[in-house]
């Protein structure tokens, strides 16, 4: 067994996510000596995953509504906001050397559109202010002492910190490094964990259409839509608990359900409505454009000889997977009815029975919970260690809050971990230099 740094002052970081690398480059710009340490054999592998997509890096939304997107954690995370919010996320990449720009959609964009670019300058900086990396270091808790072990292979070492940043992210893509490890890790020091959950999640359908005993789409319709996006629609739900919803986007039709940046903003709703109720019943809108007396009016009006299904596509451009909805959702007798096909052109009825496993989920609910922590993001019960990022209980919607708030709170535990060094460097001072710094 080897011992490493003995006696050196520094902090050690546990994970190599954005909230993890934010606590890093604070605590140096703060003068600490910085060694991160990751599972995988190298950091921001999430981050780049994200990237994929065009890396949404944050959102140019008003902070009220901002804010908003956090729900009962709103206010906690408002604090973090305040060290690096939408805004200063921007001049943060600016000073990587990265401009971003504003989507039609409000989402923020690095101008690359490539998480590469800027992860790469981010890592060149870290590197060349001091921070030290170790990778491929399995972190397994804490020996009798309070050192810290690492398994590297066969290997096990011990590693001595004056301070701990844990950003071990939640149980989401544990291929990539999130597998929620940490959880007996922490309970085993009297840590109270909350039950992580899936977020920003797909959800499996139930029988789409009534009287079906199997559930899920038809297998025509999922072999031939599965993947494929729902575009523009509007999604409604009302909860029987009085939870709402009400937004217009898109989303993907899975093989067993529905995925996507709108069933994703309203996941934690559905996620909890399905766990009270065991099921969620959505509706969609598949023409938000039109209102609902120029779709009943254009059903109705005589189409001669033409076939429903013709009618529908040239008065109204319902073809293809849309119309693909309907004849999941109706019976033969349904679809020719004009009232009943009018009123689900506007209201087509999804039932939903059941969030997809959170390893497959962007991110994940509940976490340490923020109760347990002080204002520096350290855990009460154990003075000195600091968390950040997803293992934390919050959430948020996909399109840049997610990962904005995860970086801020890297951002505040790193500077509560500097300030816990020197606050414990100044009590150690004799009686007659406790003035404090000047």
């Amino acid at each position: 067994m080897l011992t490493l740094n003995p006696g050196l002052k520094n902090v050690v970081v546990i994970g190599g996510g954005p909230a993890g690398l934010m606590a890093a480059e604070r605590l140096r710009a703060q003068g600490c000596e910085v060694d991160v340490y990751d599972a995988m054999a190298s950091v921001g592998r999430k981050f780049l995953l994200a990237g994929k997509g065009g890396l949404n890096l944050t959102h140019s939304e008003a902070l009220p509504a901002f804010l908003g997107r956090f729900a009962e954690r709103s206010a906690e995370v408002s604090a973090w906001l305040t060290h690096l919010d939408g805004p200063g996320l921007r001049a943060w990449a600016a000073e990587l050397g990265v401009d971003t720009f504003i989507g039609s959609s409000g989402r923020v964009f690095p101008s690359s559109l490539k998480a590469a670019p800027l992860l790469r300058a981010w890592l060149h900086r870290l590197r060349a202010s001091g921070v030290r990396f170790h990778m491929r270091q399995r972190w397994l808790g804490w020996d009798e002492t309070g050192a810290l072990r690492f398994a590297h292979g066969q290997l096990e070492q011990v590693v001595r910190a004056d301070a701990l940043v844990l950003a071990l992210g939640g149980a989401s893509w544990p291929q990539l490094g999130s597998d929620a490890a940490w959880v007996p890790l922490l309970a085993a020091r009297g840590i109270d964990v909350a039950p992580l959950k899936a977020a920003n999640c797909g959800f499996d359908l139930g029988a789409a259409k009534p009287g079906n005993a199997t559930p899920g789409w038809s297998e025509f319709f999922a072999s031939r839509f599965a993947g494929l996006p729902v575009k523009p629609v509007a999604l409604h739900f009302e909860g029987r608990s009085g939870r709402r919803f009400q937004r217009k986007g898109e989303f993907v039709v899975t093989a067993t359900g529905v995925e996507g940046s709108l069933i994703y903003a309203a996941s934690a709703l559905l996620r909890e409505e399905i766990a009270e109720f065991g099921e969620a019943m959505v509706h969609l809108d598949l023409l938000p454009e039109r209102s609902e007396e120029f779709v009943a009016a254009e059903v109705a009006r005589p189409r001669g000889p033409r076939s429903m299904s013709t009618h529908l596509k040239s008065r109204l451009g319902i073809e293809g997977l849309k119309a693909g909805l309907l004849h999941e959702v109706l019976s033969r007798e349904a679809y020719g009815d004009v009232v009943v096909l009018a009123q689900t052109l506007k209201r087509l009825p999804l039932l939903l029975t059941a969030a997809r496993p959170v390893a497959e989920a962007i991110s994940t609910a509940g976490g340490l919970r923020l109760e347990d922590l002080d204002a520096g993001l350290m855990l009460k019960a154990l003075p000195g260690c600091f968390c950040a990022g997803e293992m934390l209980d919050w959430e948020a919607p996909t399109g840049g809050y997610l990962l904005t708030a995860s970086m801020a709170s890297g951002w505040v535990a790193g500077e509560g971990a500097a300030r816990y060094l020197m606050n414990q460097s100044i009590s150690a001072m004799p009686c007659s230099t406790q003035s404090g710094p000047r």
